[in-house]
């Protein structure tokens, strides 16, 4: 099998999603209910793709806090703050009396989450594997969380089928470049490989990472940006901000003498909404797919 042949292989595999994956996830009404508490949900989530989900379901009045990455909708930007996913305080959270604490489990630290759960708390954490079902997995554990299970199943149903119709228009692409996906978000720039949401967001939109054999976060460096040759860069309008413009960008080591350094082609896309994984993932798919020319823009 060719490497075209592989990639093509790849993104058939993570965009599938059948009638029946559909049907195995969504749960009736009746496997999601539990007992109503007496008093009103108090929620905290960790997340900016769960703060989306928990708007989205109209359950916003019961959100006491969110983390920073929680930028979407605008109004989340005025709820109570507990400070980064990742460096989390377990006195802020428990001040807030939370009756169901909703993140992925790439929050942490390990240790703060150990003295939630060693104090009680509900905490509901989504495996973070850059999937349309990890988008599933947080409207299910939203809505039962904020008892808005109807809503959840509606959204499901809706979010389901704008996926089919993307992956439907994606898998036709007879054209798939290949992007390179920049972050400078602050101090070194890096770009992704595998196990990353941005390689998943170029999947789903029918690129080639030429850094696929690789896992995670790696430095940019001269060697790594010559290898990946990219046709395209991807990156975030923070790292253009960090980076102190689009020249400064393009100075990062080695970016200037690839083929989309030399033809300056650049794609800049908002990073929560490209790798929040929120209810606007089927959206921001889309829109990655048009600038990358994948699909007609």
């Amino acid at each position: 099998m060719n490497d075209h042949q592989g990639h093509q292989k790849t993104r058939r595999d993570c965009l599938r999603w059948t009638s029946a994956s559909v049907a195995a996830l969504a749960m009736s009404p009746s496997a999601w209910a539990q007992a109503k508490p007496a008093s009103p949900p108090r929620l905290i989530s960790l997340t900016g793709g769960m703060t989306e989900v928990i708007y989205r379901l109209k359950a916003e009045r019961w959100l006491v806090a969110t983390d920073t990455t929680s930028v979407f909708p605008e109004a989340a930007l005025h709820t109570p703050k507990i400070g980064y996913m990742r460096a989390l305080s377990a006195e802020g959270v428990l001040s807030l009396k939370p009756t169901a604490v909703l993140g992925t489990h790439e929050v942490g630290p390990p240790a703060v989450l150990d003295q939630l759960r060693d104090a009680g708390v509900a905490l509901q954490l989504v495996r973070a594997d850059h999937t349309f079902e990890e988008l599933v997995a947080k409207v299910k554990v939203a809505a039962q969380a904020s008892q808005q299970v109807a809503l959840g199943q509606a959204l499901i149903t809706e979010l389901t089928q704008q996926w089919q119709a993307l992956q439907q228009r994606v898998e036709r692409t007879p054209h798939a470049p290949r992007v390179l996906f920049v972050m400078a978000h602050g101090g070194k720039a890096q770009v992704a490989g595998q196990a990353t949401a941005a390689h998943a967001m170029l999947t789903f939109a029918g690129a080639r990472n030429p850094l696929f054999e690789s896992t995670g976060y790696k430095s940019l460096t001269p060697e790594a940006a010559a290898t990946a040759a990219p046709d395209v860069v991807l990156t975030t309008a923070d790292s253009i901000q960090a980076s102190g413009g689009l020249e400064q960008f393009w100075a990062q080591p080695g970016l200037a003498f690839t083929p989309a350094g030399r033809a300056k082609r650049l794609v800049v896309m908002d990073a929560q909404y490209l790798l929040g994984f929120g209810t606007r993932l089927p959206q921001a798919v889309d829109s990655l797919a048009r600038q990358l020319g994948t699909i007609p823009a």
